[in-house]
Parts: C-alpha cells; sequence; structure tokens
C-alpha cells in the first residue's frame, strides 16, 4: 500500500494507520516541523525512512539522521536508485534497532544491579549480616515469592522506604 501526503503534518497518523515496511520521503529540504514528526514516530514506532532530498547541508542531514531517517539521499528520487537505497535503509534500520534493544537491555540489568545493591546494603545494616548472606536472603525470598531478585529488591527498598 502507498499513500502520498502533502505535508508531515499527519505522518504519525498515517504511520499508525497504513503500518508501512518502509518510509519513503521526496523533499527539497526536510522542514523542522517534518523532523520533529519523524523523531516522534521513531521513538514510538520505529521505521526504515528514506530521504530524498535536494539539500546536502551537513546540519541539515544530521539532524535528519538523529530524527530517525536510515537514508538521505542527495540529488533526488531516481527510480533505478529506489531499490539498493532501500535495502541499504533496511540494513542499517535493523542494525539501529538491535543496538536499541542491547543499549535498553544493558540499561536494564545496570538498573537491576543497583537495586538489588541498594537491597542488599539495606539488609546488612538492619540485620548486620555480610553481602552474601544478604543476597542468599533476597533470593530466597525471590524463589519463595516467584519473582526476580531484582523485584523483590525493589519491593524491599519500597518497604524500607515507608518505614525508614
Amino acid at each position: 500500500m502507498a499513500a502520498v501526503l502533502s505535508s508531515a503534518y499527519d505522518l504519525h497518523m498515517k504511520v499508525e494507520e497504513i503500518k508501512p515496511d518502509v518510509i519513503l520521503i521526496q523533499t527539497d529540504s526536510p522542514s523542522r516541523d517534518t523532523l520533529e514528526n519523524m523523531a516522534a514516530m521513531d521513538r514510538e514506532m520505529p521505521r526504515p525512512v528514506v530521504v530524498f532530498a535536494n539539500d546536502s547541508d551537513s546540519k541539515t542531514i544530521r539532524r535528519a539522521m538523529k530524527a530517525g531517517v536510515s537514508a538521505y539521499v542527495v540529488d533526488g528520487l531516481e527510480p533505478k536508485r529506489i531499490k539498493p537505497v532501500i535495502d541499504v535503509a533496511l540494513a542499517r534500520f535493523e542494525e539501529h534497532q538491535e543496538l536499541r534493544r542491547s543499549r535498553d537491555e544493558a540499561r536494564q540489568k545496570l538498573s537491576e544491579r543497583i537495586s538489588v545493591n541498594r537491597a542488599k546494603g539495606i539488609l546488612m545494616k538492619l540485620r548486620g549480616i555480610d553481602e552474601d548472606a544478604a543476597y542468599h536472603t533476597l533470593r530466597k525470598l525471590a524463589m519463595e515469592r516467584g519473582k526476580t531478585i531484582a523485584a523483590v529488591s525493589e519491593d524491599f527498598i519500597a518497604t524500607a522506604r515507608l518505614l525508614g
């Protein structure tokens, strides 16, 4: 399915409605509004975006890439170039999505580790036990409740805040 939009004003709504595999944009130069709409869309429902533009300004290209553009092609749209450009955009998009997943996973693990360490610290202080005993206490509690150690740690920290 294809759709032609006269502006980027309803880009988000159209992408949500159509759910395209790839978004192609032909413009002289992507406007600030277009880039803001693409950035919002990239956060909420990322898609590979290819911009065919006449503007070769490096600042514009950088802003477009930061907004989630997978490929920025200068000197317009030529039919014979579309397929290879889309292939490159898809590959770049997939790689970028994998990097995002890895980053988010690393952030989550770090957050969980911080919670476990905080909970261990609270237990060590309250019970006068060492780090290993505090970890085993959290682990036992997690197994009893059928939760992860991180989830039990978060619960424990929240309870300690209420009581402390």
